[in-house]
C-alpha cells in the first residue's frame, strides 16, 4: 500500500485531504481552495445585489461570514464541487431519488466522497479493490467488495452525506499497480487520535515500568547489602567463638603447665636461671610417673622401677619421654595439674 497516496489530517483541512486523496496527488492547496471560496462568495454577493444594494437582505448578507470557508480551513461542498469541475468531475448525491432510480451497484462506481458535519473523506477504488482514504486514519483501509455496500449504509445511518463522483479520474501509479496485483491487510489502521493516545499510554506504562525497575533495583541492592552484613556478622561471631575456644585451650594448657611445674619443683631440684632441656624434662616426667606408681602399689609390695605406666587402653605403654603422643602428653599434663591442685588443697587443710 506504499504506492497509495494518503494525506493525513492537518488542522481542519479535511476538504483539501479529501480532494488530494481522491485524485491521488497534491493537486489542491489551501490557497487554491480559498480562491475558489472567495469566487463563490463574490458570485453570491452579486446575486444578492440584484435585489438592490440598499435592501435589508443585502446588508444582512454582507454582515454574515462566508458560507464557503472559515478561518479553521473548512470548505463547503460548493468549493469541493467547483474544484472537481476543473477535472471534468461532478458530484451526485448517493441517496437522492434520481440516483436510486438508476439502481447502480456501488461496486460498479469508482469513488465516493463522504461528509459529516465539517469532515470530508474519500472512498475510492484503486485497481480492483476499494480503500477508505479517510485522513483521520493512520493509513489506507482496505474494504472488501462484499463489505462496501454495508459500509456505505452504516455511514448513512450515522448521518453522513454520501456523494458519487462521476467522470474519469486522472491516471495514478497506485491504480495501475493494483490492476496487476491484489493486496492483503493484516491489521486495520487506527484513528490518529487513538494512535496518539496509545503511544501516550505506552510512554506512561514505560515510565511506570522504569520506576518499578529502579525501585526493585534499589531494594535488591538493599537486600544484598543486608545479606552481606549478616554474613559478616556471622563470620565475626565464628571468629570470636574460635578465639574464645583457643583462649580456653591456652588457659588449660597454661594451668596444666603451671601445675606440672609446681609438682616437679616440689619433687626435684630446680635449675634456677636456666631452661630445662628436653632430656631433663624427660627424666623428670619419668621420675614423676615412677613416684606415682610407687604410691599406687599396695603396702608390703615392692615397686618395680622397670615397669612402665599403662596407656588409657590398659596395655603396657612405651617410654613416656620417647613415644608418647602429644595428646597423651597433654592429658598427662592436665592430670598432673589436677592432682597437684588436690594435693595443695590437702596440705592446706592439714595446716
Amino acid at each position: 500500500m506504499e504506492s497509495i497516496f494518503h494525506e493525513k489530517q492537518e488542522g481542519s483541512l479535511c476538504a483539501q485531504h479529501c480532494l488530494n486523496n481522491l485524485l491521488q496527488g497534491e493537486y489542491f492547496s489551501p490557497v487554491e481552495l480559498s480562491s475558489i471560496a472567495h469566487q463563490l462568495d463574490e458570485e453570491e454577493r452579486m446575486r444578492m445585489a440584484e435585489g438592490g444594494v440598499t435592501s435589508e437582505d443585502y446588508r444582512t448578507f454582507l454582515q454574515q461570514p462566508s458560507g464557503n470557508m472559515d478561518d479553521s480551513g473548512f470548505f463547503s461542498i460548493q468549493v469541493i464541487s467547483n474544484a472537481l469541475k476543473v477535472w471534468g468531475l461532478e458530484l451526485i448525491l448517493f441517496n437522492s431519488p434520481e440516483y436510486q432510480r438508476l439502481g447502480i451497484d456501488p461496486i460498479n462506481e469508482r469513488s465516493f466522497i463522504c461528509n459529516y458535519k465539517e469532515h470530508w473523506f474519500t472512498v475510492r477504488k484503486l485497481g480492483k479493490q476499494w480503500f477508505n482514504l479517510n485522513s483521520l486514519l493512520t493509513g489506507p483501509e482496505l474494504i472488501s467488495d462484499t463489505y462496501l455496500a454495508l459500509f456505505l449504509a452504516q455511514l448513512q445511518q450515522e448521518g453522513y452525506s454520501i456523494f458519487v463522483v462521476k467522470g474519469d479520474l486522472p491516471d495514478c501509479e497506485a491504480d495501475q499497480l493494483l490492476q496487476m496485483i491484489r493486496v492483503q491487510q493484516m491489521h486495520r489502521p487506527k484513528l490518529i487520535g487513538e494512535e496518539l493516545a496509545q503511544l501516550k499510554e505506552q510512554r506512561v506504562q514505560k515510565t511506570d515500568l522504569e520506576r518499578v525497575l529502579e525501585a526493585n533495583d534499589g531494594s535488591t541492592m538493599l537486600d544484598e547489602d543486608e545479606e552481606d552484613l549478616q554474613r559478616a556478622l556471622a563470620l565475626s561471631r565464628q571468629e570470636i567463638d574460635m578465639e574464645d575456644e583457643e583462649a580456653d585451650l591456652r588457659r588449660a594448657i597454661q594451668l596444666s603447665m603451671q601445675g606440672s611445674s609446681r609438682s616437679i619443683s616440689q619433687d626435684t631440684p630446680q635449675t634456677s636461671g636456666t631452661h630445662l632441656t628436653s632430656e631433663e624434662l624427660r627424666k623428670r616426667r619419668e621420675a614423676y610417673f615412677e613416684k606415682q606408681q610407687q604410691q599406687q602399689d599396695p603396702p608390703g609390695q615392692l615397686s618395680q622401677p622397670s615397669e612402665r605406666p599403662t596407656t588409657s587402653s590398659g596395655a603396657p605403654g612405651s617410654d613416656p619421654g620417647d613415644a608418647m603422643s602429644e595428646e597423651d602428653m597433654l592429658q598427662a599434663a592436665v592430670t598432673m595439674s589436677l592432682e597437684t591442685v588436690r594435693n595443695n588443697f590437702k596440705t592446706d587443710g592439714k595446716k
